[in-house]
C-alpha cells in the first residue's frame, strides 16, 4: 500500500506520544479511519457520541500531555464543539480532525448532507477558529506541512489544533517524514533574562518570607515533577488552586492545602496571603476557583510566572518559558531560605459526620481514608469538586476537574479517557446525579473495553449547586430519578460490573476497602441530604448568587 496523507497524520500524531484516537465514524472519515486501523501503534476507540469522544480526549491530554479527536463534517464538529471549547479553556492541547467532503464537491458547492445546503464548506472552519490556536483545510499540495504546523502550534500553546481532512485529500500520496517534530523553545534574549533575574533577587532578598502558590499552568508545562525536587530541596509553605490540584505530594510538610481566596482554610489563606513574597506559577485567578475573586494578593507581593513572560512586582519580563523562571527563582529561594521560617504546615484534617447516616463531612472524611498513591481522581463541577477539593492527596495522584469550563458530566468521559491512557491505574470518578445523566452512555463504551473504574455516583436528588445559588426548591432543579445501580447491566451485554446503594457511612467505608484493587467496574451510589454542600462550596454558590443578580447602576 502506498504512503498517503492519512499515513503521515497518523505518523505524527503517533510521535506526539498519541496512542488513541478518539472519535465517531462517518461517511466522511471512513477512508481515513482504515488507515488508522491499520496502524500497529495508534489504536481507535469509538464512543457513544461526539461530545463524549472530546470529554474523554481531554482527559486523556491531561493524563497523556496530547489527545487527538474525529468526527465527522458538520454535525459531528458541531457536537463535539462543548468539548473541545473546555480544551481550549483549560489549555489541552487535543488535534481535532474532521472528516469532509470530497474537495471536488466542495469546489462544486453541491448541496450535500451535514451541511447547511448553501455551497458554504468554511462555516465550521469559521467557527473552530474561536476554539483552536490553528486550523488548516489539507489538500494534497500543502498537507504534511499544514499538519506539521497546527500540531506543533497545539503543542506549544497548550490548546487545540483543528484539521478538515476531504475524504479523497486523506489518499493522497505523501513522503514520510524524515525528522521529528522540534517543539523547542525560541532561544532567551541574555539580557531580558539577567534583568529578570536582577529584579526577582532583589524582590526575594528584601522579603522575610515567602511562599509558593502553584495552578494548572505549571501542569499543562510539565513543571509538576520541578516544583515537587523544589519543595522537596528547599522546603516553604505552598498551595495549588483546584485547578492545579495535585500539582504536589500534598503528604508532605509545608503544603497548606488548596488555595481559594477567602473561602480557603484560615491556615492557608494565613500562609499564602501574609507571606512578604509569594512566587505564582501558572496561576489564573478565576470566580469559581476564588470564591468570587477574593484573593488578597497584591502586584506588589507577588511574582507571577506564566507561559512566555513573568512579572516581578509591576514590572513584566517577556519570552522567558516558564521551565527557565521557575529554575531561576528556585536558585534564588535556595540561597535565600535559611532566613525564612521553616515550613513544617500540613492541611488541615477533614471532620468526620456526626451521625450514622451519610452526609458530605463524612463522604469526605471516609474518601480521605480510601485514597492511594497512584489513583487518578475525577470530580465533577459541583458537589464533587468542591468537596474534593478539601482531599489531601497522596504523591502521584492525578486529579482531574474542570472548575474554568464547568461543564457538568464532563468528568464521566474524561474517564474513560484517563483509563485509556493508565488502565494499569485505579480511576476513582466522583460525579453528582444531574452531571451523570449527560453522558452515562459512556459507561457503556468502559464495560466494552473491559475498564475498572470506581464510579461514586453521589446522589442528592437534582441539581444541588443551582440549589444553592438559586431556587432550592424550584423544579427546574429536580431531574427524573434512574435506578443507577442496575444501569451498567442495561449498558452492557457482555461487561463485567458490580454495583452498592450506600447511605450509612459504614457501608460506604466497607465498600472502599473492597475496592481497594477493582477486578472489574464498579458503580457506588452514595444517599446524600438533597440540600447538603461542602463548605467551599456554599462560599462560591453564595459569591455566583450575588454577582448573578447585581444590577448595574
Amino acid at each position: 500500500m502506498r504512503y498517503c496523507v492519512a499515513d503521515y497524520l497518523v505518523d505524527r500524531l503517533n510521535e506526539c506520544g498519541i496512542r488513541h484516537l478518539f472519535g465517531v465514524p462517518g461517511d466522511y472519515n471512513l477512508v481515513f479511519l482504515d488507515h488508522v486501523i491499520a496502524h500497529p501503534e495508534l489504536a481507535w476507540v469509538g464512543c457513544a457520541n461526539e461530545l463524549n469522544a472530546a470529554y474523554a480526549a481531554d482527559g486523556y491530554a491531561r493524563c497523556k500531555g496530547a489527545a487527538a479527536l474525529l468526527t465527522t463534517f458538520g454535525v459531528g464538529e458541531l457536537s463535539a464543539l462543548n468539548g473541545v471549547a473546555g480544551s481550549y479553556a483549560e489549555h489541552l492541547p487535543v488535534i481535532h480532525i474532521v472528516g469532509a467532503p470530497n474537495s471536488h464537491a466542495q469546489q462544486r458547492g453541491e448541496l450535500l448532507h451535514h451541511t447547511l445546503g448553501d455551497g458554504d464548506f468554511r462555516h465550521f472552519l469559521r467557527i473552530a477558529e474561536e476554539v483552536s490556536v490553528a486550523q488548516a483545510t489539507l489538500t494534497p499540495a500543502n498537507a504534511c506541512t499544514e499538519i506539521d504546523r497546527v500540531i506543533l502550534e497545539a503543542l506549544k500553546q497548550q490548546r487545540p489544533g483543528y484539521l478538515l481532512l476531504p475524504s479523497d485529500v486523506a489518499e493522497a500520496p505523501a513522503t514520510r517524514p524524515t525528522k521529528r517534530l522540534d517543539v523547542a523553545a525560541a532561544a532567551v534574549e541574555p539580557a531580558m533574562m539577567e534583568a529578570f533575574r536582577h529584579c526577582a533577587q532583589a524582590k526575594i532578598a528584601e522579603s522575610r518570607s515567602a511562599s509558593l502558590l502553584a495552578d494548572f499552568l505549571a501542569l499543562r508545562y510539565g513543571l509538576q515533577e520541578a516544583l515537587q525536587q523544589w519543595m522537596d530541596g528547599t522546603p516553604m509553605p505552598h498551595a495549588s488552586l483546584l485547578m492545579g490540584k495535585g500539582l504536589f505530594d500534598e503528604s508532605k510538610p509545608g503544603f497548606l492545602g488548596t488555595y481559594s481566596g477567602a473561602a480557603s482554610e484560615p491556615q492557608v489563606r494565613q500562609g499564602i496571603e501574609s507571606a512578604g513574597v509569594v512566587i505564582c506559577v501558572g496561576v489564573r485567578f478565576t470566580d469559581t476557583i476564588t470564591a468570587g475573586f477574593s484573593q488578597k494578593l497584591s502586584q506588589q507581593q507577588t511574582i507571577d510566572v506564566q507561559p512566555n513572560a513573568v512579572r516581578v512586582g509591576d514590572r513584566w519580563f517577556s519570552g522567558i518559558p516558564m521551565a527557565q523562571a521557575v529554575e531561576v527563582l528556585h536558585q534564588l529561594c535556595k540561597r535565600q531560605t535559611s532566613a525564612w521560617p521553616a515550613a513544617t504546615q500540613r492541611p488541615s484534617e477533614l471532620q468526620p459526620g456526626t451521625g450514622d447516616k451519610l452526609d458530605q463531612h463524612a463522604l469526605w472524611h471516609t474518601l480521605q481514608n480510601a485514597l492511594q498513591p497512584g489513583d487518578i481522581v475525577l470530580a465533577d463541577q459541583g458537589t464533587a469538586a468542591f468537596g474534593a477539593a478539601a482531599l489531601t492527596l497522596p504523591a502521584g495522584v492525578t486529579f482531574i476537574a474542570q472548575p474554568l469550563w464547568g461543564s457538568i458530566g464532563y468528568t464521566l468521559p474524561a474517564a474513560f479517557g484517563a483509563q485509556t491512557a493508565h488502565p494499569n491505574r485505579r480511576v476513582l470518578l466522583l460525579i453528582g446525579d444531574g452531571s451523570a445523566q449527560l453522558t452515562i452512555q459512556e459507561l457503556g463504551s468502559m464495560l466494552r473495553d473491559g475498564q475498572k473504574p470506581v464510579v461514586l455516583l453521589l446522589n442528592n436528588d437534582g441539581y444541588t449547586v443551582e440549589r444553592a445559588i438559586h431556587g432550592p426548591e424550584q423544579r427546574y432543579n429536580d431531574i427524573a430519578a434512574w435506578d443507577w445501580t442496575r444501569l451498567p447491566q442495561a449498558l452492557s451485554v457482555d461487561g463485567q460490573a458490580e454495583c452498592w446503594r450506600v447511605t450509612e457511612t459504614v457501608q460506604l467505608a466497607a465498600v472502599m476497602e473492597k475496592l481497594a484493587s477493582p477486578e472489574r467496574l464498579a458503580l457506588v451510589e452514595i444517599m446524600l441530604p438533597k440540600q447538603d454542600i461542602p463548605e467551599l462550596l456554599r462560599a462560591v454558590t453564595s459569591s455566583l448568587g450575588k454577582r448573578n443578580s447585581e444590577m448595574e447602576h
